[in-house]
């Protein structure tokens, strides 16, 4: 679609119908009834029958969330696994990996914003999927590995070949990649079909930040139950290769539903462009010539948006540690469990990682209660429409956070205490007489603690940055757990270093003989100040004027 005929279609005067700034698939002004709204953000939100038009593909986030934890919520197994690692050196380069991935959505939302557009932006982030995840599929079969490492593995004796390490890396980051352009721009396309100017659509799209979670966690949930069982009890190049299998056919469910979407084009040639003009306006200040008054009106709304996107920082940063909490879910939670007993019946026995479902099936029968229990409830209390501020809903998913460390913590202990009486401190690979229950606690804790925070931070960074940047305003959530993921892997490392001088490392590979219960103590500690800088924060926010029909409040 070209940008320009785009713009001078937006410039023209809009018909009876039409949403203000939106075009269809052709460029003329969206029809109200005809595009957009639920049927249409469907299409991006989670799967259904190709049988029904207004849902037929649904499958592109629920792909993108079995693709992406198809590798990552395992991925600590095979670090440490067929390629060899260390404990810590597997969760420090699964942080590093994870602060990628959520680092780079601020670069490719400019570019989205700028030129490409969000709807290319998935297509091509959506390929890039299917490339990536083919070649991570080829890294791990036989080929590639030497004698003993071609099937499943867990033993830090496999020693994987130079060629299938540098293929399993560079397919890694190229995953990372295309995370970057699907995330941020998906979330923001589909937000995009609900008219924030509309009363009816504007409800409708703070209840949609909700149900874009619960279709991001049953994704969650499947991959992690079906990829991570391959995985573990048949090959990994099949473990990864079904999610490549189901990226295929997301994106051309995703093409299907082209003719429904609303499309909105920036006339900015790039949003990094536009926060430095405004920027620079700041600096000089207001413009006192009568002939500049022109310019100077235009200075004057760049410094609005500046300090629209400046007042944002001090809740990104006192986001942070939550982030690092959040990151030990799917690297030292599993090898945890992977001591437990966790045989279910005479058969069953549970994949380590499988155990991170319990947050995914959480926060999926949350997600109604709250939009449908705790909102209308709280609604009479506040006389707000989302019930509870955008704030306040993530200040709770904080101490939630906290809480689920230090419940972490008081496991860990347990189970430690559990390996020296039954004797088994030096034996790492076996079972400890202890069920894989006692961990369920703290994944049902993360859950709770995401539908709270993770939709807030979501919702709070799309609403509350200049129109203009709404894919970058969702980069910038991103970013915070692109620092927290990097933060984590510094503090593994620097932790791992200081504590193996003085003995036994927190992280030993033997956990038998670690102390993760101290490093959970210690996340449960910062957790306590987070919260405290948060509130102080949080009390002096003013928020983004909105509509008229919209009812104001602070926290």
């Amino acid at each position: 679609m070209d940008t320009h005929a785009v713009t001078d279609v937006l410039l023209l005067p809009r018909p009876d119908g039409a949403v203000a700034g939106a075009v269809d698939f052709r460029g003329r002004p969206a029809s109200r009834l005809g595009t957009g709204r639920w049927p249409a953000a469907m299409f991006v939100l989670s799967t259904a029958s190709l049988s029904s038009p207004d849902t037929r593909a649904q499958s592109v986030e629920i792909a993108e969330r079995f693709a992406y934890h198809g590798v990552s919520a395992n991925l600590i197994t095979y670090l440490t696994g067929p390629l060899g690692e260390s404990t810590a050196g597997a969760a420090a380069a699964i942080n590093a990996w994870s602060g990628v991935a959520t680092m780079l959505p601020l670069v490719v939302a400019c570019v989205a914003d700028a030129w490409l557009g969000r709807y290319r932006t998935i297509v091509f982030a959506s390929l890039l999927f299917v490339v990536s995840m083919g070649m991570l599929t080829v890294s791990a079969l036989p080929p590639f590995h030497h004698d003993g490492c071609a099937h499943i593995s867990t033993s830090l004796a496999c020693s994987p070949s130079p060629v299938q390490v540098v293929v399993f890396y560079i397919s890694l980051y190229l995953v990372a990649l295309a995370e970057a352009g699907h995330k941020p721009c998906a979330q923001a396309f589909a937000a995009d079909q609900f008219d924030q100017h509309d009363p009816k659509e504007s409800v409708a799209r703070s209840s949609f930040f909700n149900w874009w979670y619960f279709g991001m966690c049953s994704g969650t949930a499947l991959t992690t139950i079906v990829s991570s069982y391959i995985q573990d009890n048949i090959g990994w190049g099949l473990g990864f290769g079904i999610p490549c299998l189901v990226m295929v056919f997301a994106l051309l469910a995703f093409l299907l539903g082209t003719q429904r979407y609303r499309y909105y084009t920036s006339t900015e040639s790039s949003p990094f462009a536009r926060l430095a003009r405004a920027f620079v306006a700041l600096i000089k200040g207001p413009k006192s010539s009568q002939c500049d008054s022109d310019r100077a009106s235009d200075d004057a709304g760049h410094q609005e948006e500046v300090k629209g996107v400046l007042r944002l920082f001090p809740i990104w940063a006192t986001c942070i540690i939550y982030a690092v909490i959040f990151s030990q879910s799917s690297t030292f939670f599993t090898k945890q469990a992977a001591t437990l007993d966790r045989r279910i019946g005479s058969t069953l026995r549970v994949p380590p990682a499988a155990l991170q479902t319990f947050i995914s099936v959480t926060i999926m029968t949350f997600i109604p209660v709250y939009d449908r229990a705790f909102v209308p409830l709280a609604r009479r209390f506040t006389r707000l429409s989302s019930g509870i501020t955008m704030l306040q809903r993530i200040g709770t998913g904080l101490v939630l956070a906290l809480v689920a460390m230090v419940v972490a913590a008081l496991v860990e202990a347990k189970r430690l205490g559990v390996a020296r009486d039954a004797g088994l401190v030096d034996q790492p690979k076996a079972s400890l007489p202890m069920s894989l229950w006692w961990m369920v606690p703290q994944y049902v804790l993360f859950g709770l603690s995401d539908v709270f925070a993770m939709i807030g931070l979501q919702e709070f960074f799309y609403d509350q940055v200049p129109d203009a940047l709404r894919s970058l305003g969702l980069a910038f959530f991103l970013s915070i757990f692109s620092v927290g993921h990097f933060f984590s892997s510094f503090i593994i490392s620097a932790i791992d270093g200081a504590t193996k001088k003085s003995g036994a490392s927190w992280f030993s590979n033997n956990l038998n003989r670690a102390h993760l219960d101290y490093f959970y103590w210690l996340l449960a500690a910062l957790g306590a100040v987070e919260v405290v800088a948060f509130l102080v924060v949080s009390r002096v926010y003013v928020y983004k004027k909105r509509a008229a029909h919209e009812i104001a409040a602070v926290m």
